[in-house]
């Protein structure tokens, strides 16, 4: 009977070593390899450049903690509920990115990806970009549908996370097209809106990691990465200074009895 094998370029071990990325763990990456690279170079099986590696890192930066956010509140309370479970706590903050927290990220990125495929050729200076810019916005305000990336509930005069990482994209000559797409939306998005909306950055942050090839099944993931250190530091801060059972009691302590309101679904009929 043959042996099945399972090949991987991952981690593997033997009695005597563990083998990552082709590279002894011990001897050559321990020690000498910093989290962020690792995580990129496990997710494209490629070591990153330093300069890619810093763009990485200050994506990760700009998604790890954005306060008492909905991911942050119930991590802290799931702790309240269950202290003997960190993993929990940290699951529950982590479903919570989504479409409006955290996922954005990803949605940005593909969105800006899929425009991009759809030319057979792309611009080559501002002016070309700003064209693609503009009719890339007004097919979504005609298909009545919002540009991801664009607008935030807080920096509402502008999101400072933006262009720093513009700048450090620049700094290190890894400006691809979804940043410069994204940036050209940027700058004409008020002629067909009627308004200026900041670029948010989580917006940027998506198009950076789609700039540095990282699979656009992923961005999402690399997000939750990065919140995962700063729900970690939600939770080590309530471990300090808890304020979850206060949460709790705020709910709980100033409910209101109403008296039922039936759900009644939409008619079929047109």
């Amino acid at each position: 009977m043959t042996t099945p094998e399972y090949p991987t370029a991952l981690g593997a071990s033997t009695r005597e070593s563990i083998t990552l990325l082709g590279s002894d763990l011990a001897r050559d990456v321990m020690g000498t390899v910093g989290f962020g690279e690792l995580a990129f170079w496990l997710a494209t099986q490629r070591r990153p450049s330093p300069g890619e590696t810093r763009v990485f890192e200050a994506v990760m930066a700009a998604l790890a903690d954005h306060g008492f956010t909905p991911t942050a509140i119930v991590t802290r309370l799931t702790y309240l509920s269950a202290p003997d479970s960190v993993q929990g706590a940290l699951a529950a903050g982590l479903l919570g990115g989504g479409s409006r927290f955290l996922g954005v990220t990803e949605d940005c990125g593909r969105f800006l990806h899929d425009v991009l495929a759809a030319r057979p050729e792309l611009p080559t200076d501002d002016a070309g970009w700003d064209a693609l810019a503009l009719e890339t916005v007004r097919a979504q305000r005609e298909a009545k549908r919002f540009v991801p990336g664009l607008g935030h509930h807080v920096h509402k005069d502008g999101d400072p996370r933006t262009p720093r990482l513009f700048e450090i994209a620049a700094e290190e000559g890894l400006v691809g097209p979804h940043l410069a797409l994204f940036a050209a939306i940027g700058r004409v998005h008020p002629q067909v809106l009627g308004k200026t909306l900041p670029l948010n950055g989580a917006g940027v942050c998506g198009a950076a990691l789609a700039d540095l090839g990282l699979p656009l099944e992923l961005l999402r993931g690399f997000a939750l990465l990065a919140r995962t250190a700063g729900l970690i530091g939600q939770l080590a801060e309530e471990l300090r200074h808890p304020v979850a059972n206060d949460v709790f009691l705020s709910v709980d302590l100033n409910n209101r009895s109403m008296a039922p309101d039936p759900y009644v679904p939409e008619s079929l009929e047109g």
